[in-house]
């Protein structure tokens, strides 16, 4: 048995933030990424992180007195910390990427916080309205070459009702009653055997 790969983890930094709460964010990554043996050359270094902090800080409480220009002032700095934690992140994101066992621990430890990333994968079976009232088009997803696909219809999920076997990854279904809830599933057979059932997929036929 092959051993599934690891899900692949997702830095999440929210940066749209009021300066206050910005500046705080940054002291506590650096704090955190400080001698942290996963990031050994950090990108930016953090001693520019710090640099940008600074510099926000002190535009902030300027600008806190209303001077003129001392908001567009403000305002460019905190661009500029903006910009540097968005290429730190990316830079955490690939210390991650290439410990994927590790990658919670790794994320964690920048403070930062982790997203699981979901791989969107071809829906293993559809239907579709068709043309005509009454009429249901049913497509999965194709399993093989050579391969030919089962195909049940129910109206409850418990009685199952085997429909005429395609060579391809479709059928159509017709004289079907209208405003009905009808669910589908298929099952893909090659040289290796039958393929589980699908998860169900419904319609509403029209």
């Amino acid at each position: 048995m092959s051993t599934p790969k690891p899900q692949t983890l997702r830095v999440v930094l929210k940066l749209k933030l009021p300066v206050h709460d910005l500046l705080a964010l940054a002291k506590l990554i650096i704090a955190a990424m400080t001698s942290n043996s996963y990031f050994p050359t950090p990108n930016p270094p953090l001693a520019t992180i710090n640099s940008d902090v600074t510099a926000l800080d002190a535009s902030e409480t300027v600008a806190l007195t209303k001077v003129k220009g001392s908001a567009a002032a403000r305002n460019a700095k905190q661009v500029v910390l903006h910009n540097d934690m968005q290429t730190l992140k990316a830079y955490v994101q690939s210390v991650a990427n290439a410990s994927p066992e590790n990658a919670d621990a790794i994320i964690l430890s920048a403070g930062m916080s982790v997203r699981k990333a979901t791989t969107r994968n071809k829906q293993d079976i559809a239907a579709k309205q068709g043309v005509v009232s009454g009429t249901v088009h049913v497509v999965a997803k194709a399993a093989a070459p050579r391969a030919s696909y089962q195909w049940q219809t129910s109206t409850d999920q418990k009685t199952w009702t085997n429909l005429p076997t395609t060579l391809q990854a479709h059928t159509t279904l017709s004289n079907l009653q209208p405003g009905t809830t009808v669910y589908f599933r298929s099952s893909a057979v090659t040289k290796a055997g039958a393929s589980d059932w699908t998860e169900p997929t419904s319609i509403i036929v029209k």
